[in-house]
Order: structure tokens, then sequence, then C-alpha cells
């Protein structure tokens, strides 16, 4: 079940919050996890059975750490076990099929495998589940007594299948108590209309081009149609997982929770580590915390660190899809981020901040060029239409996109930067008296949800790029 379809927005969700609601505080984290339960089997009934399995198993793992806290041995054994469980389930559902392909790529065997369904967000609630046994671990956070808490923490459908990762470190004290309140519920509704604008208007756009562009063969892309295809898919899917992002912070709002945000404007990055730390937040902190800092961080040799920072980069690669396409992704930003800090940093922070905008920008274009690709072979093929290798400089198909969808692409200009936000103020505070201000506010936020709503009627388009990771 999408957050951005009609089931949801007029269904699902307004009996959900009016139960959770009507009913006594004590029962709400049950209503809350009944719905999360519902919510994940209305798609995919039968792997909801797996995510209840997980909830079990890393339940029990940490209540055996904990147990076992006065014997280091124990414990390092008892965490060890955990991440293994967790990491053979997600690489057995995520990666077999693509580990069987190479192997029958390499070698000369024909291993027989059948192509399994992935199961949606199990890469985001593994991640969480690995968190909370880590936390457990190093004493960051109590052990969750309540497995009704715990499955809370690990379904909660607001950031289920497509995130925020949210740390149990930051929700702890959350599962047991949370302010709720008109005000909190007001500015979630408002979160969750601007990321469901964002998703519905702008990444369906966005991604309408970008998917008759792509249909076409590179070799036949001119460099204009070749580099609109790849800023449509730069603007699909920053505002798709943004605004999905941002309808989960909304969410999470209407229910009492606080999620850290995951999006910082990041196409104002004028450096593409600046990128990484606006990019989602959640993800980059986990490998941060999880991985890189354990790994030993920066606090080593250079080689090392430059070691460090290819394992975060080939493991976010491979976090995001079973493809060489992906683990090139990853590698790619791995040698990129290496090369800014030790090699050309320094030089491009004494540039023009438009220079450093450029150049970050072209940057990240060239990978998402990797991230979108089928295959390895397309992506060259792709890049090299960039540079003129496929139909010329400028043909009709370029110029009739850009004629009949330059409206999409300055709105999204404005959208991907604080300026919508601040144009919205704006708008707001023209009038001097508060309740005016109220009025107005109101008036932009339903017309926008009410232009959503037109969008999703009217519109077949309507994909989520982040539940095929």
């Amino acid at each position: 079940m999408l957050f951005s379809s009609i089931t949801f927005l007029f269904l699902f969700l307004p009996i959900v919050l009016a139960v959770y609601y009507l009913v006594p505080y004590k029962v709400k984290n049950i209503v809350l996890l009944i719905a999360s339960l519902f919510f994940y089997a209305w798609g995919e009934p039968v792997y909801v059975i797996l995510m209840i399995l997980s909830i079990v198993f890393n339940y029990f793992c940490g209540q055996d750490i904990k147990a076992n806290e006065d014997d280091p041995r124990k414990a390092k054994h008892g965490v060890i076990f955990a991440l293994v469980g967790n990491l053979l389930i997600l690489g057995f559902f995520k990666y077999y099929g693509f580990l069987v392909e190479t192997v029958n790529a390499v070698l000369p065997t024909d291993i027989p495998y059948r192509e399994l369904a992935l199961p949606v967000g199990i890469s985001f609630y593994t991640f969480q589940a690995i968190s909370y046994i880590l936390d457990v671990y190093w004493k960051r956070a109590q052990v969750q007594k309540n497995i009704l808490y715990f499955a809370l923490y690990i379904s909660m459908f607001p950031q289920l299948i497509a995130g925020p990762i949210v740390r149990y470190s930051d929700i702890e004290e959350q599962l047991r108590s949370r302010k709720m309140n008109a005000v909190k519920i007001g500015n979630g509704a408002v979160y969750f209309i601007i990321g469901l604008a964002k998703k519905v208007i702008l990444a369906n756009s966005a991604g309408a081009v970008f998917e008759e562009i792509s249909g076409m063969a590179a070799g036949n892309l001119s460099i204009l149609t070749a580099w609109i295809g790849v800023i449509s898919y730069a603007f699909q899917i920053y505002f798709d997982f943004s605004g999905y992002s941002d309808m989960a912070l909304g969410l999470g709002k209407m229910f009492g929770f606080e999620f850290r945000k995951n999006f910082d404007y990041p196409y104002i990055s004028k450096s593409v580590t600046e990128f990484w730390r606006r990019w989602h937040i959640s993800l980059s902190t986990w490998f941060r915390e999880y991985v890189y800092i354990p790994l030993g961080g920066n606090r080593c040799s250079v080689s090392r660190n430059i070691f460090n920072l290819m394992v975060v980069w080939a493991l976010t690669g491979m976090w995001h899809g079973a493809a060489w396409n992906f683990v090139a992704w990853g590698v790619y930003y791995g040698v990129v981020l290496v090369m800014e800090k030790y090699i050309w940093g320094v030089f491009v922070d004494r540039l023009p901040n438009p220079v450093r905008h450029i150049y970050t920008a072209i940057i990240v274009l060239v990978g998402w060029v990797f991230f979108f690709s089928p295959s390895l072979g397309y992506a060259m093929r792709y890049l090299l239409a960039m540079i003129g290798g496929g139909a010329g400089i400028v043909d009709n198909t370029g110029v009739f996109i850009l004629i009949s969808h330059w409206l999409l692409y300055l709105f999204a200009v404005i959208a991907s930067s604080s300026l919508g936000i601040r144009l919205i103020k704006a708008v707001i505070r023209v009038p001097r008296n508060q309740y005016v201000q109220l009025t107005v506010a109101a008036v932009i936020f339903i017309g926008m949800f009410l232009i959503s709503v037109a969008f999703l009627v009217t519109g077949t388009f309507n994909p989520f790029l982040y539940f095929r990771f």
C-alpha cells in the first residue's frame, strides 16, 4: 500500500488515526502495531511472517545479550549470532539470485535457482534490527523487555517501507512515552502534504519524462536528450524518496513520534562530501555508526582510512541492489570521496561557489547513470551519449521535451532548494493578522493536497523507486 494512493489517503489512514486517538493511551501502541502489520500484509501477506520471525529472533537475541552482559565472551558470541542471522536472511532474499548468476557466469556451471520476490522494506527493517542489537551490546540503549514495543519499533508503518532508518537509541523513550496534541498533528499533516506533492506532482512528472527517454536506445540519444534524461531521473529519485521521507516524518508526528529528517536539500551541495551529508541521512549515519567507526573511521593511517571508506561505499552500493551496476555506483562514490578528501578537495574549496555547484552536479548526475542503468554496458553507452557518442548534439526529442516541460523543471529547481518553502512562508506571513495567516496557510496546503489527489486520480504513472531496495 503506497502512501500516495487513494486507498491509503481516504481509507486506511483516517480509520487508523481515528481508532488510535479514541483508545486509551496504554492501548495506542497495540493499535499502531496491528495497523502496521496489516499495512505490510496488504501487499505481501506471506512476507509478514518473515517480518514476525525477524521480530521474535531479534527480541530474544537482545535478551540473550543483556543476560550475558557480565560475560563479555558470551555477549560477543550472542551479538555475532544475531548479526549473522540477520545478514543471512537479508542475503538470501536479496543476493542469492545475484550470487548464483555470478557463479554461473564465471564458472562452467549451470546452478538452477528460483527468482524470489524481494520482501518490501527488508533492507530497512533489517538494518533497524541490527542497530538495536548493537545499541544493546554497546550499552547505548536498554534492552526492550516488552515484545510488543519492540515489534512496533521494527514494523511501524510510517517508516517501514522506505525509511528513514530509525536507530533504536533514537526512539527508545518514545516507544514508552510520547507527546500527542493538535499542534503536532497539524505539523505532521503539513509535512505529509508537502511530501505527497513532491511525490505525486514532481517525482511522477519527471519520472514520466525519464521513462520515455530511457525507453530509447542509448545510441539514439543526442547529448541534449541524454542530459535531459539523467536530470529528469535526478529530480524523480529526489522528489520520490524525499517526498516519501517527508510523508513518513509527517505520519510519525501524527502518531506522536519524532523521526530525524532524511534529506536536507542535497542538490544545493558544493562538494560530493556535502552531498552525502544531505542525501539519505539515515543511511549515511547508519553506515558511519555501525560500519565506518567500528572499522577505525578516520582515526587511523591514510591507507587504512581509504580502505574503510571503500568498504563502506562498496557495502552502500550492495545495500541498494544485487547487481553489478550498484556495486559500480558504490565504488564510484568511494573513489570520488577518497579523491575529494585527499587529492583535489582543497582545490575545489577554493573555486567560486557556482563552479563548485556545477562540479558536484556533474559528478552526481554521472553517478545516477550507474544507478538507473539495468547493466554496466548500458551505463557505458548512456555516458557515451552524454558526451556526443550517440545521435549528435541536439535532436527534436530533446527540444520538444524542453519546450513542453520547462515549467516542470522550473518548479523542480525551486522545490529542490529551500527557496520553495521560503516562498510559501513569505506568502503566509504577508497578512499581519494571525488568524488570516492561518487561513492562508490552510488554503495553500489544502490546495496542494487537492491538486495532488487530482494528479493521483487522473494519472496512471505512480511508481515508488525505493521499493526495489
